[in-house]
């Protein structure tokens, strides 16, 4: 996670992350001077390389109202964000899963909370 797109900042996000052949993102212009390590960039031209990570991101502000576009309800604790992030990701995949098995029964990812005790 970046909180300031700075050079500097960019590159230790890509030095973190899995290493990949290609690398797609906007055109935004820190981009163009990042190392990534034996890797291509490319600017994404159209959606084609981005819709799932778009859909992602918004199956994620659909859930998440601390991940809206909004500054009053985005989370400044990081902490409070990582474990918001595990919860829903625990239970948006066992409902995947739950649709998998029984794809005749809906079921909301409200219903895969695990009881707290």
């Amino acid at each position: 996670m970046v909180w300031e797109r700075t050079d500097s900042a960019i590159q230790e996000m890509v030095d973190e992350a899995p290493k990949a052949k290609q690398y797609f993102s906007d055109a935004f212009d820190a981009y163009n001077r990042l190392w990534y390590h034996g890797g291509r960039y490319a600017v994404s031209e159209g959606k084609r390389e981005t819709y799932s990570v778009e859909g992602d991101n918004a199956e994620l502000r659909h859930y998440l109202a601390r991940l809206a576009r909004s500054s009053r309800c985005f989370s400044r604790c990081r902490f409070a964000l990582e474990c918001a992030l595990r919860l829903f990701a625990y239970c948006f995949n066992s409902r995947q899963l739950y649709r998998q098995r029984y794809p005749a029964y809906p079921a909301h990812v409200m219903e895969f909370i695990p009881p707290v005790f």
